[in-house]
């Protein structure tokens, strides 16, 4: 259904014609080791907020899951969000983020550049209109009774970094990539990447961006290769190149081969986990994320550390990107399972201090392994435990960061930029109960 409301378009200048913003869509879901999806039920866009039902037909089922539970129970009419978000985060989950939606603005629009910043959709046309492989196991259509699956021609990464940087210079992307780029529109985040499958793996290909001011690309590659060095559960990386320029492609989790097909896996974000809408984010903790662990999550005490090792990383490595969005777990109908770590990056500093993305210790959001061991009680560790913890990461970092820079080819201007500025800061020791190591 369409509404007769304009949509909102370039603020300056004549544009094209408005986009109708949708005001519902369908909710399709694979339940656990499906190949095919069902219809789960339907949101309706109702006076700024997004109220969803679910299908009788889904709810008769025997094998029916909840999309989330609490979130979304599995009950007859209509489940209106809870204040202060506009959409049930599990759904909100599936919209692409700022990447895919300059790359969905551009090609509904045609505008580019400076132009395409000053136009927005609703949640629903992004989500309608973004590629069917996105993380999780939902999709959104526009009918209850056949899917549609809105999928890449073949492309090759060549192309596809060619297609990405086109969209990041404001440039119109050639029919031929299009398809392809429009794949990856689902996927969140805010850099340049696409979508792959190289036989039985599939994988998120992440590209440099034009304004980047170091060697991001490698520097996640080398970042996610260390933090499974350290003994974190993370998300397999390779390391390629296309046109001559670096792409790390990390393998998906949330996709597996049976020898006939993908099945997918369920996920929530951390975001969607503590009840927070975007506006919200800002209010999320670690402190928060431990204690929904403890309540609802498999092997918790395991988890537990596995989060508190994640949080050392990110201090450790310059990553400060870690906000609720960038910690998930997967959603079986009944229980919550932590996912592999994924997008640890390191950030640039503008000087000394950092702060984390998320709360570490109380209100304190310092990238401080003082505030992270201080902390150790909300995972269940002693004081011991967590300073072994984070002294073993330390030790295993200096050890390993030569060899996995040369994996990746690094530079040694790069090396020089990375080692001791973003990797193991002065500052992450500030105040440390065993002091700074002597690297």
């Amino acid at each position: 259904m369409i509404s007769e409301r304009p949509q909102a378009v370039a603020a300056n200048g004549p544009g094209p014609a408005p986009i109708p913003a949708a005001t519902e869509a369908y909710v399709w879901i694979w339940l656990p080791g499906a190949l095919e999806p069902v219809v789960a039920g339907r949101i309706e866009a109702d006076g700024g907020f997004y109220v969803f039902n679910y299908g009788r037909s889904y709810l008769e089922r025997a094998d029916a899951i909840p999309i989330y539970w609490p979130e979304l129970p599995l009950e007859r009419g209509r489940i209106a969000p809870d204040a202060p978000l506009d959409m049930a985060g599990c759904l909100r989950d599936g919209a692409p983020d700022a990447w895919g939606r300059r790359v969905i603005i551009n090609r509904l629009t045609g505008l580019r550049g400076e132009a395409a910043h000053n136009v927005d959709f609703d949640e629903l046309t992004f989500m309608l209109n973004s590629g069917s492989d996105r993380i999780g196991a939902l999709d959104f259509q526009t009918s209850a009774e056949r899917f549609r699956a809105r999928e890449q021609d073949g492309a090759t990464l060549e192309e596809l970094a060619e297609a990405a940087e086109r969209v990041e210079r404001g440039e119109p992307i050639p029919p031929a990539l299009d398809k392809a780029l429009f794949h990856g529109s689902s996927i969140g985040g805010a850099r340049p990447k696409a979508l792959i499958q190289d036989g039985e793996d599939k994988f998120i290909a992440k590209f440099s961006a034009t304004n980047d001011t170091m060697a991001v690309v490698k520097a996640e590659f080398v970042a996610m290769r260390l933090a499974a060095e350290v003994g974190l559960s993370a998300a397999p990386v390779r390391l390629t190149k296309a046109s001559g320029k670096d792409v790390v492609l990390v393998r998906r989790f949330d996709r597996e081969w049976n020898g006939r097909g993908w099945t997918r896996r369920a996920m929530v974000s951390a975001l969607t986990m503590l009840g927070l809408g975007e506006m919200q984010a800002r209010y999320a903790s670690y402190g928060d994320l431990a204690e929904m662990v403890r309540a609802r999550f498999t092997d918790p005490k395991e988890t537990l550390r596995e989060l508190f090792g994640r949080l050392v990383f990110n201090v450790l490595a310059g990553n400060t990107d870690d906000h609720a969005r960038n910690h998930a777990a997967f959603w079986d109908g009944a229980g919550l399972t932590l996912t592999q770590a994924y997008d640890i990056c390191p950030q640039p500093r503008n000087g000394r201090e950092a702060n984390q993305a998320m709360l570490v210790h109380g209100e304190d959001k310092r990238s401080l392994l003082e505030s992270c061991r201080l902390s150790a009680s909300n995972y269940l560790l002693s004081d011991g435990a967590a300073r072994a913890l984070i002294n073993h990461q330390v030790v295993t970092i200096a050890q390993l960061w030569d060899g996995i820079c040369d994996e990746a080819e690094l530079s040694m201007i790069d090396r020089s930029y990375l080692w001791r500025r973003q990797f193991v800061n002065d500052y992450a020791f500030e105040g440390y109960v065993d002091g700074a190591p002597k690297l």
